[in-house]
Protein backbone atom coordinates (compact mmCIF):
# COMPACT_ATOMS: atom_id res chain seq x y z
CA UNK A 1 0.00 0.00 0.00
CA UNK A 2 1.46 3.79 -0.62
CA UNK A 3 1.49 5.58 2.49
CA UNK A 4 3.11 8.73 0.42
CA UNK A 5 0.73 11.63 1.18
CA UNK A 6 0.30 14.29 -1.19
CA UNK A 7 3.33 16.74 -1.51
CA UNK A 8 0.67 19.44 -0.46
CA UNK A 9 -0.37 18.14 2.63
CA UNK A 10 3.19 17.17 3.49
CA UNK A 11 4.78 20.78 3.16
CA UNK A 12 1.73 22.36 4.98
CA UNK A 13 1.92 19.64 8.06
CA UNK A 14 5.53 20.41 8.22
CA UNK A 15 5.08 23.91 8.57
CA UNK A 16 2.37 23.46 11.21
CA UNK A 17 4.95 20.53 12.81
CA UNK A 18 2.49 17.97 12.50
CA UNK A 19 3.70 14.12 11.53
CA UNK A 20 4.94 13.46 7.75
CA UNK A 21 5.61 10.61 5.46
CA UNK A 22 9.10 11.84 4.09
CA UNK A 23 10.60 15.16 4.46
CA UNK A 24 9.43 17.86 2.60
CA UNK A 25 11.75 19.84 0.41
CA UNK A 26 11.97 22.91 -1.56
CA UNK A 27 14.75 25.21 -2.77
CA UNK A 28 14.99 29.04 -2.72
CA UNK A 29 16.08 30.22 -5.98
CA UNK A 30 14.47 26.57 -7.68
CA UNK A 31 12.97 28.91 -10.46
CA UNK A 32 16.30 31.03 -11.94
CA UNK A 33 19.26 30.09 -13.83
CA UNK A 34 21.07 27.02 -12.97
CA UNK A 35 17.81 25.90 -15.67
CA UNK A 36 18.10 25.73 -19.20
CA UNK A 37 14.21 26.43 -19.40
CA UNK A 38 14.53 29.78 -17.61
CA UNK A 39 17.85 30.79 -19.44
CA UNK A 40 15.77 30.40 -22.67
CA UNK A 41 13.43 32.83 -21.63
CA UNK A 42 15.95 35.29 -20.34
CA UNK A 43 17.62 35.33 -23.84
CA UNK A 44 14.40 36.99 -25.02
CA UNK A 45 12.95 38.83 -22.04
CA UNK A 46 14.70 41.00 -19.42
CA UNK A 47 14.16 39.94 -15.47
CA UNK A 48 11.83 42.47 -15.02
CA UNK A 49 10.20 41.64 -17.81
CA UNK A 50 9.18 38.32 -16.83
CA UNK A 51 8.07 39.60 -13.19
CA UNK A 52 5.69 42.03 -15.28
CA UNK A 53 3.79 39.27 -17.29
CA UNK A 54 1.19 36.85 -15.30
CA UNK A 55 1.91 34.21 -17.76
CA UNK A 56 5.65 34.21 -18.16
CA UNK A 57 6.00 34.55 -14.64
CA UNK A 58 3.58 31.20 -14.11
CA UNK A 59 5.67 29.42 -16.75
CA UNK A 60 8.41 29.80 -14.39
CA UNK A 61 7.44 29.79 -11.39
CA UNK A 62 5.97 26.15 -12.88
CA UNK A 63 9.41 25.24 -14.56
CA UNK A 64 11.04 23.19 -10.72
CA UNK A 65 7.81 21.88 -10.05
CA UNK A 66 8.09 20.10 -13.50
CA UNK A 67 11.69 19.24 -13.69
CA UNK A 68 11.68 18.44 -10.05
CA UNK A 69 10.27 16.52 -7.34
CA UNK A 70 10.20 19.63 -4.81
CA UNK A 71 7.03 19.64 -2.49
CA UNK A 72 5.93 23.32 -3.02
CA UNK A 73 6.40 25.78 -5.86
CA UNK A 74 7.89 29.90 -4.91
CA UNK A 75 5.99 32.60 -6.91
CA UNK A 76 8.31 34.07 -9.16
CA UNK A 77 8.70 37.42 -8.60
CA UNK A 78 11.92 39.88 -7.04
CA UNK A 79 12.32 41.55 -3.41
CA UNK A 80 12.71 45.00 -4.95
CA UNK A 81 9.39 44.80 -6.85
CA UNK A 82 6.86 46.63 -4.14
CA UNK A 83 9.68 49.65 -4.63
CA UNK A 84 8.43 51.00 -7.66
CA UNK A 85 4.91 51.90 -6.65
CA UNK A 86 6.58 53.15 -3.60
CA UNK A 87 7.87 55.70 -5.88
CA UNK A 88 11.51 53.72 -5.97
CA UNK A 89 12.36 53.03 -9.45
CA UNK A 90 15.39 50.79 -10.40
CA UNK A 91 16.51 48.46 -13.31
CA UNK A 92 19.16 45.64 -13.44
CA UNK A 93 22.52 46.91 -14.16
CA UNK A 94 24.47 44.11 -16.35
CA UNK A 95 26.46 42.04 -14.06
CA UNK A 96 25.75 44.06 -11.37
CA UNK A 97 22.70 43.75 -9.87
CA UNK A 98 19.78 46.14 -8.68
CA UNK A 99 20.20 50.06 -9.01
CA UNK A 100 18.09 51.84 -7.04
CA UNK A 101 17.38 55.31 -9.29
CA UNK A 102 17.35 57.78 -6.83
CA UNK A 103 18.27 56.23 -3.47
CA UNK A 104 17.04 57.54 0.25
CA UNK A 105 19.48 60.28 1.17
CA UNK A 106 17.58 62.26 3.39
CA UNK A 107 14.30 62.92 5.64
CA UNK A 108 12.30 64.10 3.08
CA UNK A 109 12.61 61.49 0.68
CA UNK A 110 11.13 58.94 3.30
CA UNK A 111 8.67 61.15 4.13
CA UNK A 112 7.39 61.30 -0.33
CA UNK A 113 7.60 57.50 -0.09
CA UNK A 114 3.99 56.11 -1.23
CA UNK A 115 1.80 53.29 0.74
CA UNK A 116 0.12 51.75 -2.33
CA UNK A 117 -2.47 49.56 -2.90
CA UNK A 118 -1.09 46.33 -4.22
CA UNK A 119 -4.30 44.74 -5.51
CA UNK A 120 -4.00 47.91 -8.13
CA UNK A 121 -0.28 48.69 -8.17
CA UNK A 122 0.72 45.10 -8.22
CA UNK A 123 -2.13 43.78 -9.46
CA UNK A 124 0.22 41.73 -12.09
CA UNK A 125 2.05 40.02 -9.39
CA UNK A 126 -1.57 38.56 -8.01
CA UNK A 127 -2.70 37.40 -11.64
CA UNK A 128 0.46 35.23 -11.83
CA UNK A 129 -0.87 33.64 -8.46
CA UNK A 130 -4.19 32.85 -9.16
CA UNK A 131 -2.97 31.28 -12.58
CA UNK A 132 -0.04 29.66 -11.10
CA UNK A 133 -2.74 28.08 -8.46
CA UNK A 134 -4.94 27.04 -11.36
CA UNK A 135 -2.22 25.18 -13.39
CA UNK A 136 -0.67 23.54 -10.03
CA UNK A 137 -4.03 22.21 -10.11
CA UNK A 138 -3.17 21.44 -6.15
CA UNK A 139 -0.31 19.10 -6.88
CA UNK A 140 1.99 21.35 -4.16
CA UNK A 141 1.17 24.72 -2.37
CA UNK A 142 2.46 28.08 -3.67
CA UNK A 143 5.02 29.65 -1.57
CA UNK A 144 4.29 33.77 -1.74
CA UNK A 145 7.24 36.00 -0.33
CA UNK A 146 8.28 39.63 0.25
CA UNK A 147 11.40 41.42 1.49
CA UNK A 148 11.42 42.58 5.18
CA UNK A 149 11.85 46.11 6.37
CA UNK A 150 15.70 46.04 6.92
CA UNK A 151 16.66 44.10 3.80
CA UNK A 152 14.50 46.99 1.32
CA UNK A 153 15.74 49.38 3.75
CA UNK A 154 19.32 48.87 3.17
CA UNK A 155 18.63 48.55 -1.16
CA UNK A 156 16.74 51.78 -1.09
CA UNK A 157 19.40 53.72 1.26
CA UNK A 158 22.67 52.02 -0.45
CA UNK A 159 21.08 52.16 -3.91
CA UNK A 160 21.52 48.43 -4.60
CA UNK A 161 24.07 45.69 -3.11
CA UNK A 162 26.36 46.59 -0.71
CA UNK A 163 29.13 44.84 1.61
CA UNK A 164 29.10 47.22 4.71
CA UNK A 165 26.04 48.45 4.77
CA UNK A 166 27.71 51.85 5.49
CA UNK A 167 24.80 54.52 4.45
CA UNK A 168 22.20 51.88 5.80
CA UNK A 169 23.82 52.11 9.19
CA UNK A 170 24.95 55.28 9.30
CA UNK A 171 21.04 56.45 8.68
CA UNK A 172 20.37 53.61 11.49
CA UNK A 173 22.53 54.95 14.50
CA UNK A 174 22.44 58.43 13.59
CA UNK A 175 19.10 59.39 12.51
CA UNK A 176 17.07 56.75 14.66
CA UNK A 177 13.78 58.51 14.01
CA UNK A 178 13.90 58.95 10.31
CA UNK A 179 15.30 55.10 10.24
CA UNK A 180 12.00 53.94 12.29
CA UNK A 181 9.49 56.12 10.29
CA UNK A 182 11.32 54.20 6.85
CA UNK A 183 11.09 50.77 8.34
CA UNK A 184 7.62 51.44 9.32
CA UNK A 185 6.57 52.52 5.60
CA UNK A 186 7.70 49.16 4.75
CA UNK A 187 6.38 46.96 7.22
CA UNK A 188 2.96 48.52 6.15
CA UNK A 189 3.54 48.17 2.52
CA UNK A 190 4.77 44.33 3.22
CA UNK A 191 2.44 43.38 5.59
CA UNK A 192 -0.44 44.31 2.92
CA UNK A 193 1.22 43.40 0.06
CA UNK A 194 1.47 39.65 1.24
CA UNK A 195 -2.33 40.32 2.67
CA UNK A 196 -2.97 40.85 -1.25
CA UNK A 197 -1.00 37.49 -1.60
CA UNK A 198 -2.92 35.19 0.34
CA UNK A 199 -6.04 36.54 -0.94
CA UNK A 200 -5.35 36.21 -4.42
CA UNK A 201 -4.18 32.55 -3.50
CA UNK A 202 -0.73 31.79 -1.96
CA UNK A 203 -0.69 28.77 0.60
CA UNK A 204 2.08 30.05 2.43
CA UNK A 205 4.18 33.45 3.52
CA UNK A 206 8.17 33.68 3.24
CA UNK A 207 9.21 36.79 4.94
CA UNK A 208 13.48 37.22 3.25
CA UNK A 209 15.77 39.38 5.66
CA UNK A 210 18.67 38.51 3.05
CA UNK A 211 21.27 40.99 4.71
CA UNK A 212 19.80 41.48 8.35
CA UNK A 213 23.05 39.23 9.42
CA UNK A 214 24.94 41.99 9.25
CA UNK A 215 23.52 42.80 12.80
CA UNK A 216 24.44 42.23 16.21
CA UNK A 217 21.49 41.07 18.58
CA UNK A 218 21.11 44.36 20.28
CA UNK A 219 20.93 46.22 17.25
CA UNK A 220 18.14 44.12 15.37
CA UNK A 221 16.36 43.99 18.92
CA UNK A 222 16.34 47.89 19.11
CA UNK A 223 16.21 48.58 14.90
CA UNK A 224 14.75 45.82 12.76
CA UNK A 225 12.85 43.65 15.77
CA UNK A 226 9.27 46.15 15.71
CA UNK A 227 9.04 46.58 12.68
CA UNK A 228 9.50 42.79 11.56
CA UNK A 229 7.40 41.95 14.27
CA UNK A 230 3.97 44.60 12.60
CA UNK A 231 3.98 42.18 9.43
CA UNK A 232 3.81 38.99 11.22
CA UNK A 233 0.96 40.87 13.58
CA UNK A 234 -0.82 42.35 10.13
CA UNK A 235 -0.67 38.47 9.19
CA UNK A 236 -2.01 37.09 12.49
CA UNK A 237 -5.28 35.57 11.89
CA UNK A 238 -4.84 34.93 8.36
CA UNK A 239 -4.49 30.80 8.57
CA UNK A 240 -1.62 30.92 6.39
CA UNK A 241 1.78 29.50 7.77
CA UNK A 242 5.10 32.18 7.78
CA UNK A 243 8.26 31.67 6.99
CA UNK A 244 11.20 34.18 8.79
CA UNK A 245 14.33 33.48 6.47
CA UNK A 246 18.23 35.61 6.89
CA UNK A 247 21.26 34.57 6.55
CA UNK A 248 24.29 35.01 8.68
CA UNK A 249 21.62 35.08 11.34
CA UNK A 250 23.57 32.04 13.79
CA UNK A 251 23.58 35.08 16.32
CA UNK A 252 20.41 36.76 16.21
CA UNK A 253 18.46 33.59 16.18
CA UNK A 254 16.48 34.05 19.24
CA UNK A 255 15.83 38.01 18.47
CA UNK A 256 14.54 36.93 14.35
CA UNK A 257 12.50 34.12 16.61
CA UNK A 258 10.33 36.67 18.61
CA UNK A 259 10.19 38.76 15.52
CA UNK A 260 7.76 36.06 14.15
CA UNK A 261 7.36 33.05 12.09
CA UNK A 262 5.66 29.74 12.34
CA UNK A 263 9.08 28.63 11.07
CA UNK A 264 12.27 30.13 10.72
CA UNK A 265 14.83 29.78 8.33
CA UNK A 266 18.47 28.75 8.62
CA UNK A 267 21.84 29.11 6.97
CA UNK A 268 24.41 26.71 6.92
CA UNK A 269 27.08 28.43 9.61
CA UNK A 270 25.47 26.47 12.27
CA UNK A 271 24.21 23.00 12.80
CA UNK A 272 20.63 22.57 12.71
CA UNK A 273 20.33 20.89 15.87
CA UNK A 274 22.35 23.66 17.51
CA UNK A 275 19.88 26.26 15.76
CA UNK A 276 16.64 24.21 16.57
CA UNK A 277 17.74 24.41 20.37
CA UNK A 278 18.32 28.14 20.45
CA UNK A 279 15.03 28.67 18.37
CA UNK A 280 12.91 26.26 20.42
CA UNK A 281 10.83 23.21 19.62
CA UNK A 282 7.63 25.31 19.34
CA UNK A 283 8.89 26.61 16.40
CA UNK A 284 9.16 24.35 12.98
CA UNK A 285 12.27 24.97 11.21
CA UNK A 286 14.01 25.52 7.41
CA UNK A 287 17.15 24.14 6.24
CA UNK A 288 20.21 24.23 5.82
CA UNK A 289 22.60 23.08 3.22
CA UNK A 290 25.62 25.03 1.90
CA UNK A 291 24.10 25.56 -1.25
CA UNK A 292 27.64 25.15 -2.60
CA UNK A 293 27.61 21.47 -1.53
CA UNK A 294 25.55 21.14 -4.88
CA UNK A 295 28.55 22.44 -6.77
CA UNK A 296 30.93 19.38 -5.88
CA UNK A 297 30.88 15.78 -5.98
CA UNK A 298 27.01 14.32 -5.28
CA UNK A 299 28.33 11.95 -3.28
CA UNK A 300 29.68 14.36 -0.82
CA UNK A 301 26.25 16.21 -0.81
CA UNK A 302 24.44 13.08 0.32
CA UNK A 303 27.21 13.23 3.30
CA UNK A 304 25.95 16.11 4.40
CA UNK A 305 22.11 15.50 3.94
CA UNK A 306 22.78 12.51 5.81
CA UNK A 307 24.17 14.73 8.57
CA UNK A 308 21.09 17.22 8.90
CA UNK A 309 18.65 14.45 8.73
CA UNK A 310 20.40 13.05 11.23
CA UNK A 311 20.42 15.81 13.77
CA UNK A 312 17.08 16.72 13.31
CA UNK A 313 16.29 12.99 14.38
CA UNK A 314 12.54 12.53 12.70
CA UNK A 315 11.50 15.62 14.52
CA UNK A 316 8.01 17.36 13.29
CA UNK A 317 8.45 20.76 11.59
CA UNK A 318 12.05 20.19 9.53
CA UNK A 319 11.42 21.36 5.97
CA UNK A 320 14.66 20.50 4.36
CA UNK A 321 16.09 23.87 1.87
CA UNK A 322 19.48 25.09 1.47
CA UNK A 323 21.04 28.04 3.57
CA UNK A 324 20.70 30.93 0.60
CA UNK A 325 19.30 30.10 -2.70
CA UNK A 326 20.07 28.24 -5.70
CA UNK A 327 23.69 29.19 -7.30
CA UNK A 328 23.50 29.62 -11.05
CA UNK A 329 26.37 27.61 -11.67
CA UNK A 330 24.90 24.77 -10.35
CA UNK A 331 23.54 21.34 -12.10
CA UNK A 332 20.38 20.61 -12.79
CA UNK A 333 20.79 17.25 -12.55
CA UNK A 334 22.47 17.40 -8.54
CA UNK A 335 19.05 19.73 -7.70
CA UNK A 336 17.03 16.73 -8.84
CA UNK A 337 19.37 13.90 -7.44
CA UNK A 338 19.26 16.22 -3.81
CA UNK A 339 15.63 16.54 -3.70
CA UNK A 340 15.12 12.49 -4.49
CA UNK A 341 17.24 11.84 -2.20
CA UNK A 342 16.28 13.68 0.38
CA UNK A 343 12.99 11.81 0.36
CA UNK A 344 14.07 8.47 -0.46
CA UNK A 345 16.07 8.82 3.49
CA UNK A 346 13.42 10.37 5.03
CA UNK A 347 11.19 7.65 3.58
CA UNK A 348 13.52 5.31 5.18
CA UNK A 349 13.72 6.80 8.50
CA UNK A 350 10.11 5.75 8.71
CA UNK A 351 8.72 9.76 9.49
CA UNK A 352 5.28 8.35 9.87
CA UNK A 353 3.54 8.21 12.87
Amino acid sequence: MDTTEPATSRFLRACRREAVDVTPVWFMRQAGRYMPEYRALRERYSLLELCASPELAATVTLQPVDALEVDAAILFSDLLIPLAPMGLPFHFAPGEGPVIESPIRSLEAIDRLRVFEPREDLAHVLATIRLVRARLAGRVPLIGFAGAPFTLASYAIEGGASRNFARTKALMFGEPEAWHRLCDTFATVVGHYLSAQIEAGVEVVQIFDSWVGALDARDYREFVQPHSRKIFDILDGTGVPTIHFGTGTSTILEELRDAGGDVIGVDWRIPIDEAWERIGENRAIQGNLDPTRLLGPIERMFDHVDDILARVGGRPGHIFNLGHGILPETPVEHVQALAQYVHNLGSSHGRAH
